[in-house]
C-alpha cells in the first residue's frame, strides 16, 4: 500500500497521540510526586517486532531502551501471549535502565476471523521512588546491582485481565513505601489499558493491514530523513573525550571516549577506548549508549520527524562488552543510567562539533544532580523516599545563550514545586534560586545553574549521585567552561563540603544545599 505524504502525517500524529495520552493517564492517575509532578514517565507504541512506532515527549534516556524491554517481553513469553496480558520488568541486564524504572508491556490484540490477532504493543515506564535495597530511594553508592534493589525479569503481572496477586504482593514486600508503589503500578496498567484501547479503535477506523503497513512506512520515512541527514554531513572519522568524576568508590577520573564515522549515508559511532565498567555505580548498560546515540542524532532531525526506531538503522554502535558503557552482570548500574548517560552525549556533541560546528551546543551542566532522601514521616506511622533530579545550565550555541536552571539532555523532567514537595514529605526549601555567573563566559554565554537548599525535619539518610563536580562542561569555539556543581552540608554554623556522590546520615534540622553546573560558553569574547 502506498502513502500520499498528507496521509502519513495523518498516522504520525494519530499513534503519537496514543503515546501523549497514555502519558496523561499515567501522570493524573500517579501517586508519587516523582511521577505526578516531576513526569519522570515515558509512554510508547511499538509493533509486533518490538520496533518502536511512537514516543511522547517525555524522557529521551528511554528512547532505545524501551523497545529492549518490549523485545525482552517477547522472548520471555514467546507465543503465551495472550489477550489482557501485561508484562513487568526492570531487569538493566535485560532492556532495563536502572531498577527504579519499572516498564510495563501490554500486548494489543484484535478479533481478525474470530481469532485474536496481535497488532503491536504499547509501554509505559516510570521511575519509582524506591524499589528496595540498600538506601533509601535505591539509588546508592553500591558496587552490585543486587544492592540496588529488587530485580524483576519479566514475568506476567496481569494474566488475560487478572492481576497475578502473588507478583503484586511480592514486589510491595520488598519496598519501604508500598502504597505509593502500589498506586504508581495502577496508573501504569491504567496507561497501557487506554493505549490498547486507541490503538484498538483506530484498527476499527481503518483496517489491520491499514495500520500495520503505516507502521511500516513510519519507520521506513525515518530511515530515509536520518540517511539524509548523514549523507549532508561530511565524510570522515571525528574523535572526542571526556571524563566522568569519579564511581563513588575511587576518586579516580573516568574517560569516555568516541569515534564517529561518518560514511555516505550511514554512521558508526565507536566507544572502543572507553573504560571498562567500574566497582561503582556509574556502569551504563548497552539500552543506555543505544539511547544516547538515538537522542543526539535525533536531535539533528528536526521536531516534525517521528520519534520511532528507524532513526538508528544507518548508526551502527559499537560499545565494547564489559566496558562503562555496555557494562555486563553483575554491575551497579544505579547511576549509569542518570549521570554516564549524560557524559554520553557530551561526547558524541563533542565529536559532532567537528562535523557541524553551528548546529551543535557547548557541553551544558553534564550531570542530573540525583538526590534521594528517606526515612519515617513526622507522624512516625510509614516512611518516605524522596527522589529528585536538578536543573542546571545547558551550553550555549553557535547563536543563542544558554538556558538557566532548566533540565537537559537525558533528562526531560521538570523541577518538583516547592509546594508539593513540602506537602509530601517532612522536609523544608530553604533556598531556591538560580546560580548567577556559573555559566561560561563566550560570545555567546552558558546558562546558569541552581542552588536549592533543603532541610529535613526527622532523621534520615540521603545519597548523592552528581558529575561535573571535578571535571567542569566545555565550551565550544573559544567558549569558556561552565562552573563546577557543590554540594554541602550545613548544621548550624558549619557548613561541610560533601562529595560528588555518596551516602549521608542526616540529623533533624540538618541541610543540604545542592549548587548545579553552569553549561559552557561558546565562541570566543573577542571573536
Amino acid at each position: 500500500m502506498t502513502y500520499d505524504p498528507i496521509r502519513l502525517e495523518i498516522f504520525k500524529h494519530l499513534f503519537a497521540s496514543i503515546a501523549e495520552e497514555m502519558g496523561t493517564v499515567l501522570r493524573k492517575s500517579s501517586y508519587s510526586p516523582n511521577i505526578k509532578e516531576r513526569r519522570d514517565y515515558s509512554c510508547a507504541v511499538f509493533d509486533t517486532q518490538a520496533q518502536m512506532i511512537a514516543q511522547a515527549a517525555h524522557i529521551p534516556v528511554h528512547l532505545s531502551s524501551m523497545p529492549l524491554s518490549v523485545q525482552a517481553a517477547i522472548q520471555q513469553f514467546s507465543g503465551d501471549l495472550q489477550p489482557g496480558d501485561a508484562v513487568i520488568l526492570n531487569d538493566p541486564f535485560r532492556g532495563g535502565t536502572h531498577l527504579p524504572d519499572i516498564t510495563i508491556v501490554s500486548p494489543v490484540f484484535v478479533l481478525h476471523e474470530e481469532e485474536p490477532l496481535l497488532v503491536g504493543f504499547v509501554a509505559s515506564r516510570a521511575h519509582h521512588a524506591d524499589v528496595g535495597g540498600m538506601t533509601p530511594g535505591s539509588m546508592p553508592v553500591s558496587k552490585e546491582l543486587f544492592q540496588e534493589g529488587l530485580i524483576i525479569p519479566p514475568v506476567k503481572l496481569v494474566r488475560a485481565g487478572t492481576t497475578d496477586q502473588a507478583i503484586l504482593d511480592l514486589i510491595l514486600a520488598n519496598v519501604r513505601t508500598p502504597q505509593e508503589r502500589l498506586g504508581d503500578l495502577l496508573a501504569q496498567l491504567a496507561a497501557n489499558h487506554r493505549g490498547a484501547e486507541r490503538l484498538i479503535d483506530m484498527v476499527g477506523r481503518y483496517s489491520i493491514v491499514e495500520i500495520q503497513s503505516a507502521m511500516g512506512e513510519l519507520l521506513a520515512y525515518t530511515e530515509r530523513i536520518t540517511r539524509n541527514l548523514i549523507t549532508a554531513l561530511p565524510n570522515g572519522t571525528f574523535h572526542f573525550k571526556d571524563y566522568l568524576d569519579n564511581d563513588g568508590i575511587t576518586d579516580q577520573s573516568i574517560p569516555i571516549c568516541v569515534a564517529i564515522t561518518i560514511k555516505g549515508d550511514s554512521a558508526k559511532v565507536d566507544f572502543s577506548g572507553s573504560a571498562p565498567q567500574q566497582q561503582g555505580n556509574i556502569n551504563a548498560v548497552y539500552a543506555i549508549t543505544l539511547s544516547a546515540v538515538y537522542y543526539v542524532f535525533r536531535c539533528l532531525l528536526g521536531l516534525d520527524v517521528p520519534n520511532n526506531s528507524g532513526c538508528l538503522v544507518p548508526v551502527e554502535v559499537i560499545a565494547p562488552p564489559g566496558s562503562v558503557v555496555n557494562a555486563l552482570p553483575p554491575a551497579a548500574v544505579a547511576g549509569g543510567n542518570v549521570e554516564t548517560s549524560q557524559r554520553i552525549v557530551d561526547v558524541l556533541l563533542g565529536a559532532l562539533a567537528q562535523v557541524c560546528p553551528e548546529r551543535i551546543p557547548a557541553a551544558s551542566q553534564g550531570t542530573m544532580n540525583n538526590i534521594t532522601i528517606g526515612g519515617p514521616m513526622l507522624t512516625g506511622k510509614g516512611s518516605f523516599t524522596y527522589y529528585e533530579t536538578l536543573a542546571g545550565g545547558t551550553g550555549a550555541t553557535f547563536g543563542n545563550h544558554g538556558a538557566s536552571a532548566v533540565h537537559s539532555h537525558m533528562t526531560n523532567t521538570l523541577n518538583t514545586p516547592v509546594e508539593a514537595l513540602e506537602y509530601a514529605y517532612p522536609m523544608r526549601v530553604l533556598c531556591y534560586e538560580v546560580r548567577r555567573g556559573s555559566g561560561g563566559m563566550g560570545r555567546k554565554r552558558g546558562g546558569d545553574g541552581l542552588r536549592r537548599d533543603l532541610q529535613v525535619l526527622v532523621n534520615c539518610q540521603a545519597t548523592l549521585l552528581t558529575e561535573r563536580r571535578k571535571h567542569q562542561p566545555y565550551g565550544l569555539n573559544g567558549g569558556e567552561p561552565g562552573k563546577s556543581g557543590h554540594n554541602y552540608l550545613i548544621q548550624g554554623e558549619q557548613q561541610i563540603q560533601l562529595p560528588g556522590k555518596g551516602n549521608i546520615e542526616l540529623h533533624a534540622g540538618d541541610i543540604i544545599s545542592i549548587q548545579t553546573p553552569g553549561g559552557g560558553g561558546y565562541g570566543s569574547i573577542s571573536s
